[in-house]
């Protein structure tokens, strides 16, 4: 009896552990799903508290601090200055991330998954966030191509979805038809080096 109980308390876990993106990344309103984590004891801190107005004003990634943050949207924004906190509190839909923070490599393939902050690139005034290097210089193979691509499924799929479950579905089950995996990818950036 011990014995189960021991790994009834480890499912149980472990399915708890599970759930969190289904409610951390899923707000709700005009922002979900969003690349948010729970942190510093707030539920949805968008890009890991990565201050969102310095990539327009310096092209820069600035970690925010947890004492200047604003909530839009049910999510929280982390910000380096009291001043870049005004300027999104002014007008908070400038400074949002395109495909709710996630890594747009992996929203060209309907999966909205990863974005590290301090990968990025501004495009047309617009920020993207990516999973690292590899995943840019994917996408910036055929910015217009993998745009668009990104653009049809966030709009399409994604935008009001729960990212855990739709990631999941993508991933094991019905991947896009143009779907190419890391290796297959990074082979695609070394021959455009070449």
């Amino acid at each position: 009896m011990k014995r189960f109980s021991i790994g009834l308390l480890a499912t149980a876990a472990l399915a708890l552990t599970a759930c969190a993106p289904l409610v951390t990344q899923s707000p709700g309103g005009k922002l979900s799903p969003v690349n948010a984590h729970a942190i510093d004891g707030n539920d949805r801190v968008l890009l890991k508290g990565a201050d969102v107005v310095t990539f327009f004003t310096k092209n820069a990634y600035t970690q925010g601090n947890p004492s200047i943050k604003s909530t839009y949207e049910n999510v929280t924004f982390y910000f380096s200055t009291a001043e870049n906190k005004a300027l999104f509190d002014k007008e908070p839909t400038k400074y949002l991330p395109e495909f709710g923070g996630y890594c747009a490599n992996g929203v060209v393939y309907s999966i909205p998954w990863g974005g590290d902050a301090d990968t990025f690139e501004m495009i047309g005034g617009k920020l993207y966030i990516f999973g690292g290097k590899g995943s840019h210089d994917a996408f910036m193979l055929d910015v217009p191509k993998n745009t668009a691509l990104a653009n049809k499924y966030w709009k399409e799929e994604i935008s009001g979805s729960n990212a855990f479950t739709h990631r999941t579905l993508r991933t094991t089950v019905a991947r896009v038809a143009h779907y190419k995996s890391g290796a297959e990818l990074a082979a695609e950036v070394a021959a455009a080096k070449k």
